[in-house]
């Protein structure tokens, strides 16, 4: 089975409107890939094995703090077909609803109404643009790091320095600047630069990580849309200086509008010399969390279903098709411009308790939802701040989305960077802040973050595919109050996350536990535990 024949699978899928009936079959015949794989391929991603599932309404915790079970409730009322789907990255315009591969945010119960049951004008209306609140609106544009605000000025600058001064001073920036993953992990971008250059092999790949599925992150989105210039010229700078010329984008598949910004971007920089020679390929995603870690993306960029890879080896040395690869998140390369032109000292001394600026995004109980880049290490109370305030009491958080479990009021003055956040058994991760006042009883809110992990996992360990199932009805069970004399389920969560922590593959089982083990530390009182 050739690169080209496996890579395409999920490309004829999306095509033919997802995994209908004879589809697989068809395909197949078509490409020679044996029927169970386009089967198993198409079956593994929710935008394709659920093709006919016209409306679904976002029930990430941010939709449903605003109204998202409202929604469903109206939608079915009307006659409507409609159904529940993971966070759609719009928790700042919540609640949001999928319709086919496009995202309609900030939908109400009155808008349902007013389509009178009739899905395809609801879907169809003249919705605003998707895009949210960035700011702080008030900061000076020189202290910024990505400047989300002002359109760019001269794009390929940056190309043009990075070029002059060749790949070793521009791996030096990097170093000098401290620049870290901004998805999540949190790894030092100059050892993956320098790791991918030094390789044997001579063909090598860059892949753009965008797919953005944390609950509670939205910040991609906006850079997608406001500066693709930006995240293109970090992608070519990268590229040359691994040694790369193909460069290979992964949007998740309801990014509709960023790949379009993305597309009229890549056309726009054509002409230009800094960007000869490189080939830019686009690739929407099928719906699947999971590919948000980088070799499960690899594996779904190679045609086949997205499964973590066990390492070794790493991406660097083998990833897409054998070859070192170089992937980064959108946040991460769209640093890499400023960094060059403006050297890494510069951008190190931006940040408070680490280098840099950070793209912090903030929902829930807040008077301005949004993206905010502000200095690494503000604390939830300054992010909160310029975001509007306040709704209510603050009782607790989410620092890093729903990987990153919940914190108390009390630690709303900590750090939101990634030691401060360790030392509490919590992670920046994407820094998608999620903010509950007192209103929230901490078991809905773990409840819903535990769904959300059982509904991703891709089931390929089973400390992952047992055990987030096991959590979630325990937990169920002692809402309902049907659980064993004393609470008995519950008393094994912390087994439980032990077993998942040490044997699953990937962070999504290493993490899923967090949101009950968490609530559980720090708020016993809502479980009468």
């Amino acid at each position: 089975m050739g690169e080209r024949e496996r890579s395409s699978i999920s490309s004829r899928l999306q095509a033919l409107g997802g995994l209908r009936e004879g589809r697989s079959r068809e395909i197949a015949a078509a490409t020679g890939v044996p029927e169970a794989h386009v089967y198993g391929v198409g079956s593994f991603y929710d935008l394709l094995a659920r093709p006919d599932a016209a409306i679904r309404v976002c029930s990430g915790l941010s939709c449903r703090l605003k109204g998202a079970d409202a929604l469903i409730e109206a939608a079915r009322a009307a006659g409507m077909p409609v159904e529940s789907s993971s966070c759609l990255a719009a928790c700042d315009r919540p609640p949001a609803l999928l319709h086919r591969r496009r995202v309609l945010p900030a939908v109400t119960v009155e808008d349902v109404e007013r389509a009178g049951g009739d899905w395809r004008a609801l879907a169809d209306d003249d919705r605003p643009a998707w895009q949210g609140r960035v700011g702080p609106e008030s900061a000076a544009a020189d202290s910024l790091a990505f400047d989300l605000l002002s359109p760019a000025e001269d794009p390929g600058a940056a190309c043009e320095t990075a070029d002059r001064i060749g790949p070793e001073a521009v791996i030096a920036e990097l170093e000098a600047a401290g620049l870290q993953g901004r998805g999540g992990a949190g790894f030092p971008a100059h050892v993956k630069w320098r790791a991918v250059r030094e390789q044997s092999e001579s063909k090598r790949s860059v892949v753009l990580n965008a797919d953005e599925s944390e609950p509670g992150t939205f910040k991609d989105r906006e850079l997608l849309l406001r500066r693709p210039d930006r995240v293109l010229e970090g992608l070519a700078i990268a590229a040359r200086c691994v040694g790369a010329d193909q460069i290979f984008l992964y949007l998740r598949g309801e990014f509709g509008d960023p790949r379009r910004a993305l597309e009229h971007a890549i056309a726009g920089l054509a002409t230009k010399a800094a960007f000869a020679g490189l080939d830019f390929q686009l690739h929407s995603g099928d719906g699947a969390y999971i590919c948000g870690e980088e070799t499960a993306l690899l594996e779904a960029l190679e045609g086949k279903r997205g499964m973590p890879r066990l390492r070794p080896p790493f991406p660097v040395e083998r990833g897409l098709w054998g070859r070192p690869t170089l992937i980064h998140n959108v946040e991460t390369i769209a640093a890499v411009p400023a960094i060059v032109q403006r050297g890494g000292r510069w951008f190190r001394e931006l940040g408070r308790t680490g280098p840099g600026t950070k793209l912090y995004c903030v929902s829930g109980h807040v008077e301005r939802p949004g993206t905010y880049e502000l200095p690494l290490g503000v604390s939830l109370d300054e992010l909160v701040e310029t975001a509007g305030g306040y709704l209510g009491e603050l009782k607790a958080f989410s620092p890093g989305g729903a990987s990153s479990g919940f914190l108390p009021a009390r630690e709303r003055g900590r750090p939101l960077d990634f030691e401060a956040l360790a030392e509490v058994g919590s992670m920046l991760g994407s820094a998608g802040v999620v903010v509950l006042n007192s209103e929230v009883d901490m078991r809905w809110a773990a409840a819903q973050q535990l769904r959300f992990f059982e509904d991703e996992s891709c089931g390929q360990c089973a400390p992952c595919r047992i055990g987030t199932r096991y959590l979630r009805e325990a937990l169920d069970r002692h809402i309902a109050g049907t659980s064993e004399a004393g609470g008995a389920s519950l008393a094994h969560t912390a087994d439980v996350a032990w077993q998942m922590n040490e044997g699953s593959i990937c962070g999504l089982g290493q993490t899923a536990p967090l949101p009950l083990t968490s609530a559980l530390a720090h708020f016993p009182e809502d479980f009468g535990v």
